[in-house]
This record gives C-alpha cells, structure tokens and sequence, in this order.
C-alpha cells in the first residue's frame, strides 16, 4: 500500500486549511492513504470550542469530498466537540465509504501545557481497513504509551498512522524521532509518523510542531524521513514485512504481562 504523510503548518482558519489539504492530496502521487497531522483544521494556541465541529459538520464532510474526489483515503486532525463543554482531539478518517474518528486518549499534559484543561480524553483504541490492510490510529503524546500500540496490533493493526503536532524544546526532535522507532518495535507494526512542520517561530508557547515525519518498519528502522519544512513523503508498505518481523522478533506471542 502507498501511503503518504502531508507535513503542513496549519493555521487558525479552518477553511483555509482545507487547501492544504486539498494540495496535500494532490501531490499525494498515487498514494491510496494521505494522512495529515493533528491539528490540521487549526493549529494549536488559540480557543478551540469556536471551530470545533461534529464527524458530520461542513469541515469534516468538506474533507470526505476532496478525499472521494481523488480516491483517496485521508486522515486529519479536526476537533469534535465534547459533551462536558470541552472538545475532543479528533483524527478524522474519509473517503472510499470510510467516515469515522479516533478522539485522542493520552492528553498532552506535560512541559508546561495543560491540554486537558480544554480537550476531554477519548476512551477507545480506533482500528479501520483498506484494500484488506488494518491500520491503527494514535495522536502526539500516545507516542509515549506502548500499552496503546501494542492494543492496536492485538486488533489486527500492521501499521499504526501517527499524527503529531510536536511540541518543540530542547531534546524534542531527538525523543519523536526515538519514540516513533521504539513503537513500532513494541508492537513490530509500520509506524507512520506525520507531524506540523516547524513554523520557524514561537507561536505563544502552544505545541505546533518540528517537522520530521518518519516512517519506521516493523523493526524500527528508518525508511522515510522529511526535513522540517512542509513536504510530503510517499513511502509502500507491506503487511509481509510485518509478517516476518513477527516471526522474528514474536514480542508480541512472547508477552507475560
């Protein structure tokens, strides 16, 4: 399967967002999967309620139109709202008959940012199919928990499509860059790993991104890797690769806890 990771720098408008998709998409080469970063329909550092729209809002369904009409799958981060008055931190899934979303479950609270001050914790892992292929879903800070990408594997995930908006410091690229490959080695799946690219400046202390979207194989190398600037990378993976890995690194059959 081709997949392709669409590193963008979202901005606070929605709709203009909805171009960069729609660019994205385009420059997709023949990829049967774009997937863009958390975030997407509007970057972080500004009140999320106000553009908080449901799965079936105009963004969402604006989305499913650019996707159906390039035949594509696509994933992006949206925000839905929540039932406490907060907003969940969706990623939106569309396309090819698929509309469905998985609301972030570990919430970035840590270096100095609350997110859970605005955004409610979703509760479920997320799973979904293409041409036969499972794909698993997770957001920025799930990096960190490979209790989570190891559930997705147990539901038959051969990669897990990682969207970030990577909040930036001292040591911050070397621990995305570390995590991304230590997951996929937890759960000896793809990683796909799509982030914001670096806006260059800081954008009052919100978490917005450093680029360097990276896809780990099975076995945690490398196979894919951008710069910080926006760009997209198109990379094939297969699910022999997962396969073999499993035959040979069996983490997962091996497992006591």
């Amino acid at each position: 399967m081709r997949v392709a990771l669409c590193q963008i720098n979202s901005s606070t408008d929605p709709v203009a967002n909805l171009d960069l998709v729609r660019t994205g998409v385009a420059q997709a080469a023949g990829a049967r999967v774009a997937v863009f970063p958390e975030a997407t329909m509007c970057r972080f550092g500004v009140p999320l309620g106000p553009v908080a729209e449901p799965l079936d809002g105009p963004w969402a369904t604006a989305v499913r139109e650019i996707a159906d009409a390039a035949g594509v799958v696509v994933v992006a981060g949206m925000f839905t709202p929540a039932p406490d008055g907060r907003v969940a931190n969706t990623l939106l899934v569309t396309g090819g008959g698929l509309h469905v979303g998985y609301d972030k479950i570990h919430l970035y609270d840590a270096f100095g940012f609350e997110e859970s001050r605005t955004v409610a914790p979703g509760t479920k892992p997320v799973v979904f199919e293409v041409d036969g292929l499972t794909l698993g879903l997770a957001t920025c800070y799930d990096v960190r928990f490979p209790e989570l990408f190891r559930a997705l594997a147990d539901q038959g995930a051969a990669a897990v499509l990682l969207c970030a908006s990577w909040g930036a410091g001292p040591g911050k690229r070397e621990q995305w860059e570390l995590l991304v490959r230590a997951r996929a080695l937890d759960c000896t799946s793809w990683v796909l790993a799509c982030g914001q690219a670096d806006p260059g400046v800081d954008l009052g202390g919100a978490p917005t991104g450093v680029g360097f979207s990276t896809v780990a194989s099975p076995l945690g190398a490398v196979v894919g890797q951008l710069g910080g600037a926006p760009e997209v990378l198109v990379v094939d993976i297969d699910a022999a690769a997962v396969e073999e890995a499993r035959r040979t690194l069996p983490v997962l059959a091996n497992r006591r806890l």
